[in-house]
């Protein structure tokens, strides 16, 4: 090699694993600790529930305090990333493997197991339940410039629809799954998180820095996977009650039907079982199958909206608001927002309100975003409320508190779904990589990114159009708005068709759901499996039941240390996020480099 030619990239990345016994094929390190880890967490929920729902409460305020900013423009830099990769000539048309290489699966399985992977459960519980709630409670909302629930308010809900299951959160997996893809299929390195950091660390990756890098992807995708489980399962046990009437799934029957924890742990164990059995048969066979069934079903799904619901008024919606999202996008994408620091907020409160107990100060400063300024009026002290100027006082005040109600909101929506999909993006993204060989980069971006974002647009738009236009009409009469998360889907059915079709279509939606479920997490046990071994894309039967079963154990705990909701699962799984984003942003800056520098070595050969 000459003085100035590029030196040959870094490759020899050596996880140690195991030559004999339980842990042959593993490396024992990442499988000790990733297990201990849970291991914990689980001890830790099951003996004190409430002390673990609490600190785990109060540990997710104070970082999303610190890091609600981090987490929204790292998201936005995911996304350009993904959008300048593709569109550079020289790295868009790199392949992923060895040149004329063809891929391993027809576009059609490999759109379903990517669709199924990476929003199935999410699209199933949110298709009506994301549009209504945003179409309730936005940021345009929370500024005055619309009314909520009405029909001011339905292109900023569906563009905050759009940011949270569009390019962005797809643009989180590809982050991942393109580096990964890229050094296991055209430099043949281990099919693992560490290996897309070779550019930068090199061979500090061979010790415990690289371990420690791999474990945080173990733990990341079991609270991710854990909570997009929790998400679907709650919805199975609704769909299942509407179907049967069960009463012992449920609670609040007579107020508010929801999820009870006994129907939530029954159709955990029910679905984990099935999925443990679908990840021992592999992605050739049981992963493809119940993913092209997915999609199958899915469209069945779409169908009926399109035939029964509100159809015109979806595609109307769904011009204007891809439209609005397109031209929001930048703002959409770097606009973090940040409370107003409490002593500026004191001085600038009117004097009536400064006499205020501190206690009382400080309720107001925390006001949330949910509730509009009649409420707030209503829940003030009542020595402001029998002053003369409180009309003008109250106004004071809610402007006051908007910046904080702002990055309650953002903290609260957007920052969870970021969260979200970065604790997925692991497993997703291990797992795109690992059915993407032979496609190229601006392929992997224009079939990972842009296709199922569109996708995912239209379907959003046509069920929670139909949503939205059944109350706009009054037909639904709040019954939609009034329904939990999980069950706006079958209120939103119940309305647009009736009597034998309705309950097969529900009894399909529920086949869905249980499906998805099970793909997400056979899938989930499979990459964890992947990690552990080094990159091997075969493991053994046995610990692929062990994860399973570790999963199962996980949700459980962490669902009954939430009381049976989701505010444990979701707080565990956004803590765990934070440093796999940090890993994921220099997954970006060593793709760029390797990229450049292998485009130097071509030029000088």
């Amino acid at each position: 090699m000459s003085q100035n030619q590029t030196p040959p990239p870094f490759t020899d990345i050596d996880v140690k694993t195991e030559p004999s016994g339980f842990y042959k094929g593993y490396n024992l390190s990442i499988a000790m600790f990733s297990k201990g880890a849970i291991a914990l967490l689980v001890l830790w929920a099951l003996a004190w529930p409430d002390n673990a729902g609490s600190a785990l409460s109060s540990l997710n305020g104070t970082l999303l305090k610190s890091f609600n900013s981090f987490y929204i423009v790292a998201v936005g830099f995911f996304a350009v990333f993904c959008f300048v990769i593709a569109v550079v000539p020289s790295w868009g048309k790199r392949i992923l493997g060895k040149p004329g290489q063809k891929p391993e699966f027809s576009n059609f399985s490999w759109f379903s197991m990517m669709f199924g992977a990476g929003l199935g459960v999410g699209l199933m519980v949110y298709s009506t339940a994301e549009p209504i709630g945003l179409w309730g409670s936005n940021p345009e909302i929370l500024a005055g410039n619309a009314d909520p629930s009405t029909a001011s308010s339905v292109e900023s809900g569906m563009r905050y629809t759009f940011l949270h299951y569009g390019f962005h959160a797809w643009a989180i997996y590809v982050v991942t799954g393109l580096t990964l893809a890229y050094y296991a299929y055209t430099r043949d390195m281990p099919l693992t998180i560490r290996s897309a950091l070779t550019p930068l660390l090199g061979k500090l990756l061979n010790g415990p820095i690289g371990h420690l890098v791999d474990i945080l992807g173990v733990l990341a995708t079991i609270l991710g996977v854990s909570v997009t489980i929790g998400f679907g399962i709650s919805q199975l046990v609704d769909g299942v009650y509407a179907i049967t009437g069960i009463e012992w799934i449920m609670k609040d029957i007579a107020t508010k039907p929801t999820p009870s924890t006994v129907g939530l742990l029954a159709a955990l164990v029910t679905i984990m079982g099935m999925s443990i059995i679908s990840a021992v048969s592999g992605v050739g066979r049981g992963v493809k199958y119940l993913s092209n069934l997915n999609l199958v079903m899915s469209l069945i799904l779409l169908l009926t909206f399109v035939f029964f619901g509100s159809f015109g008024f979806a595609m109307t919606t769904y011009g204007s608001a891809l439209a609005d999202y397109l031209i929001n996008f930048m703002s959409l994408s770097f606009t973090p927002h940040f409370p107003m620091e409490f002593e500026s907020f004191v001085s600038a409160m009117p004097a009536a309100a400064q006499a205020l107990p501190s206690d009382q100060i400080q309720a107001i400063y925390n006001t949330g975003p949910w509730g509009g300024f009649e409420g707030f009026k209503t829940g003030l002290p009542a020595a402001l409320q029998s002053s003369a100027d409180f009309d003008a006082t109250a106004t004071s005040l809610w402007q006051l508190t908007e910046a904080g109600r702002q990055f309650s909101w953002q903290s609260a929506w957007t920052t969870f779904y970021w969260a979200w999909w970065i604790a997925f993006s692991p497993f997703v993204g291990l797992f795109l990589a690992r059915i993407s060989k032979g496609r190229s980069i601006r392929e992997f971006v224009l079939g990972a990114v842009i296709a199922p974002a569109l996708v995912c647009f239209a379907w959003m738009t046509i069920l929670g159009g139909t949503a939205m236009d059944l109350e706009l009409s009054g037909v639904a009469e709040g019954s939609i708005i009034g329904a939990s998360a999980s069950a706006k889907l079958f209120a939103t059915l119940a309305l647009i068709i009736d009597g034998g079709l309705l309950q097969a279509i529900t009894i399909m939606s529920v086949v869905l759901v249980v499906t998805f479920l099970v793909t997400s997490a056979d899938s989930g046990i499979l990459v964890m499996n992947t990690i552990m071994s080094g990159g091997a894309e075969e493991t053994g039967n046995l610990h692929r039941v062990i994860w399973g079963v570790l999963l199962t154990l996980v949700i459980g705990t962490l669902l009954i240390a939430g009381g049976g909701g989701m505010g444990a699962l979701k707080n565990a799984m956004i803590i765990a996020a934070l440093p796999f984003a940090i890993i994921m942003c220099m997954m970006c800056v060593a793709l760029i480099k390797a990229l450049v520098r292998d485009s130097m070595r071509e030029k000088e050969q």
